[in-house]
């Protein structure tokens, strides 16, 4: 058992973070594709979940739970992201090659920042592991199980649509096509709906614990990303680039994100 504090807990993840995204940089500089951060971005958190298992002063059942959640699920999204990443690592994803151009002739400097958020977000949405790791009451309770099994769901959730948009894009005779299949048939973003449930189940696991609301702020930070940022407005504006008016048409059917509400 660790007896650091959650403060000295912070600052060790957030080195590891920042000198693993600095590393990746230099990376990222010789190849010329920044897309790699996502891969990392996803590997972090089970550095941080590492941490917290041979550091953090917590209960060790509720530790190894926890931490066991955070590996499993950041190790299947990075491998995922790694297949999909490093199958054209000649060739750099549209946002990134956006941000290229708009930060030139600087583009390589404000990258090194870029990644070092990833980084710092890093840690930040880790805020329920800080939480739970540092309970030592020694039993788990109501919340923890419930935050389990909605955890169980939505890595499951998320995985079944990573899958099933992987087959239908390996289908030559789908080239061109929208994935409408599936968790597809029933959301545009199954997979982005999964994670951010998966969020929302660190949550309800850390609300056992002492200052466990804090822990609300990874699921309202995900999905402001998701919604708003980084995640479906992007994905949706190359979809409308790449198949234009079917994509228009499955918009006009298929709900943004809720999964279990399909129009029309």
């Amino acid at each position: 058992m660790g007896n650091y504090s959650v403060w000295w807990l912070v600052l060790i993840s957030l080195v590891a973070c920042c000198g693993i995204m600095a590393l990746v940089w230099l990376w990222a500089h010789k190849i010329r594709n920044a897309g790699v951060v996502d891969i990392f971005w996803s590997y972090n958190f089970p550095v941080i979940g590492i941490i917290l298992l041979l550091l953090a002063p917590g209960f060790e059942t509720r530790k190894w739970l926890i931490c066991g959640m955070t590996i499993v699920a950041g190790l299947r999204l990075g491998t995922h992201l790694s297949a999909r990443i490093i199958s054209h690592l000649d060739e750099e994803e549209g946002r990134y090659r956006q941000l290229r151009k708009e930060w030139a002739p600087s583009a390589e400097r404000k990258f090194f920042f870029f990644f070092q958020l990833q980084g710092i977000s890093n840690v930040l949405l880790a805020a329920p592991f800080f939480v739970i790791t540092m309970n030592t009451e020694p039993r788990l309770s109501a919340f923890e199980y419930a935050g389990f099994i909605l955890w169980l769901i939505s890595v499951s959730g998320e995985a079944l649509a990573d899958r099933q948009l992987a087959a239908f894009k390996k289908d030559p005779d789908k080239k061109g096509n929208v994935c409408d299949t599936g968790l597809w048939h029933y959301s545009r973003h199954p997979n982005y709906f999964f994670q951010w449930m998966m969020w929302m189940s660190y949550f309800v696991f850390a609300l056992a614990s002492p200052y466990g609301c804090v822990a609300v702020i990874s699921p309202a930070v995900i999905l402001y990303l998701l919604l708003k940022v980084t995640g479906i407005p992007a994905t949706e504006e190359q979809s409308l680039c790449s198949k234009g008016a079917a994509f228009k048409r499955y918009q006009e059917k298929v709900s943004v994100f809720v999964p279990w509400f399909r129009k029309g």
